[in-house]
């Protein structure tokens, strides 16, 4: 198949499609490579600016080419862009910027035909306030129906005029805005983002009737966001945020997040999962205390959720080996697998994160004080950043599980940390008065060729300013180097599914800064975070992020080794 970033003619259907999938493999999820889309900023086929659903369609042959068993697409539905796209207007439509519904089915069928399997995004936890729900909610009388379903309240003060409590939102300010008949209502992120109550019967039916209508589109599975915050317990008086309980408290009693019976939602969601053949996957954005986190990953539940600690991990051997350990006993505790991920479109990406000084404990923070600086301060080494990234690549691609890849980080794309203010769109960046950067710097548009206004994104300049060092890693410069990041992506995808069985063992090193382990069928896999070179096991290093020179493996680098007599790949 070709790998030519260009766009491709696929066959339209008019009909909802009902795929041939070469696999109805149930556990597929299991060890799958998904890699993430961000379908603005992915490919644009209409030259507006901004990516569609009918640009992703167009670089089918790219991701085919990748060798990913899936791609997962952040919301495409009608939205104001209050939150890029997690306000949604209408969880059942495409919104008309991106294309139509027509267009995702050819775009699904594409995927499929290629073996490609097609995850979307679920927001369940707040809807847009332009739904027409919040628009009737707005409408209607005090304690009506309408209001019932998200969460209204009466002010403090002799006139109404205070907030219910002094909650913060997670974009800063506060979490209630009054309404223009003086009552309250809850978002927990943006204004525009009102919180649904999942007391409602009406709101449960509905996510249902959401979920059915993309199942039976062909939709493989199913990302949730907010996962833990949909059960709330409000009941007044309200505690204040000076005496609530941390929210990461492993007993479920803080009232917004992680509360016990928000499992009897996934239970009902999990029922209509497997009604399908083979049952419809889902996977949970669930920021909660570790020992909590194996709950959504049930198999009467959702059945998959995210490891986030590699977000927050330094490059740091035993930060690692600690995550691992954890992460995949949190899989067998509830026959679920392991899910690796290193970037997303919420954190600075890892080339960067392991680039900055600090890196080897505290990457996250000192990202985030470097933003605020436009990547002035501290100083970022390109180089050591992308030979720690491809190293930690290749460490949770040779791990049992599924591993989740950002667009982007398979050409070693840095952080974009100088976008104006002007230019900035993540509500982040505005509710925090400017103390915090946002999002869009990994959110910038890809690069595919090397020309202006935007690198092959588009007919024009794209929706977020993209840099001039894009040029280096666009897919047409990498498709003709060998020793690019992107090839190195390929030939580890190819590796992993050929290689991958279950199983698991450490191989423990004398040096604690290595981390080596093996898989069956006498792979290991080796990766050395301390700064001098150290001895790999004899055999055939079928792939290394750095050559190793006299059998000796360099500081930051991974290196893959089959070992035993006619060892081969």
């Amino acid at each position: 198949m070709s790998t030519s970033p260009d766009p491709v003619t696929v066959r339209p259907t008019g009909a909802t499609p009902v795929p041939d999938q070469a696999t109805h493999d149930p556990d597929w999820w299991r060890t799958a490579a998904v890699y993430q889309i961000y379908p603005r900023s992915f490919a644009d086929s209409n030259g507006d600016g901004l990516g569609d659903i009918t640009g992703v369609t167009s670089r089918v042959p790219y991701l085919a080419s990748l060798g990913v068993d899936a791609v997962w697409l952040s919301p495409f539905y009608p939205s104001a862009l209050a939150d890029g796209g997690y306000d949604v207007d209408d969880y059942r439509a495409v919104d008309p910027r991106l294309g139509t519904l027509e267009d995702f089915d050819e775009m699904t069928v594409a995927l499929h035909d290629a073996g490609i399997k097609v995850i979307i995004d679920i927001v369940p936890n707040h809807s847009s306030n332009r739904h027409r729900w919040f628009a009737e909610a707005l409408a209607a009388a005090k304690g009506s129906p309408a209001r019932d379903r998200y969460i209204f309240r009466d002010g403090t003060g002799p006139d109404g005029a205070h907030p219910p409590s002094d909650w913060e939102s997670i974009f800063g300010g506060p979490a209630w805005t009054r309404a223009p008949d003086g009552q309250w209502y809850l978002h927990m992120f943006a204004p525009e983002q009102p919180d649904l109550n999942w007391n409602n019967p009406e709101v449960r039916q509905d996510f249902l009737t959401t979920l059915r209508f993309w199942g039976d589109r062909g939709v493989d599975g199913f990302r949730i966001d907010v996962a833990h915050g949909l059960a709330k317990d409000l009941t007044e008086p309200f505690t204040a945020s000076a005496h609530l309980p941390d929210p990461a408290e492993a007993d479920g009693s803080h009232p917004l997040w992680d509360r016990d019976e928000v499992h009897d939602i996934y239970a009902e969601w999990r029922k209509l999962f497997d009604e399908y053949d083979p049952p419809r996957m889902a996977v949970a954005e669930a920021c909660v205390h570790p020992t909590r986190r194996h709950r959504y990953a049930h198999p009467d539940g959702l059945g998959q959720a995210f490891n986030f600690d590699l977000l927050e991990a330094g490059w740091n051997a035993a930060q690692f080996r600690i995550s691992i350990d954890r992460h995949v006993e949190d899989g067998g505790m509830s026959a679920t697998s392991a899910t690796w991920v290193l970037s997303n479109h919420d954190v600075v990406r890892h080339a960067t994160r392991y680039g900055l000084p600090g890196a080897e404990k505290q990457p996250r923070e000192v990202a985030m004080a470097w933003l605020l600086s436009n990547g002035d301060q501290p100083r970022l080494d390109r180089d050591l950043g992308l030979r720690r990234a491809t190293a930690a690549t290749l460490l949770t691609l040779a791990l049992p599980g599924s591993v989740y890849l950002y667009q982007g980080e398979e050409l070693g794309l840095h952080e974009v940390a100088d976008l104006s203010e002007g230019d900035l769109q993540d509500p982040e960046f505005h509710r925090s008065n400017g103390s915090r950067k946002g999002r869009d710097g990994c959110r910038v548009p890809i690069p595919w060729t090397n020309e202006k206004p935007s690198f092959g994104f588009s007919e024009k300049a794209a929706h977020l300013p993209q840099p001039d060092w894009f040029a280096q890693h666009s897919i047409r410069n990498q498709e003709a180097d060998p020793d690019s990041t992107l090839q190195l992506y390929r030939r580890a995808l190819a590796f992993r599914a050929k290689l991958a069985r279950p199983g698991f063992a450490w191989y423990d090193d004398e040096n604690p800064a290595v981390l080596h382990f093996t898989r069956p069928g006498r792979w290991h896999c080796v990766t050395n975070f301390s700064p001098e070179p150290v001895a790999l096991p004899e055999g055939t290093v079928i792939l290394a992020s750095a050559e190793p020179v006299d059998g000796r493996l360099k500081p930051d680098a991974t290196a893959w080794i089959l070992t035993g007599r006619g060892a081969t790949a």
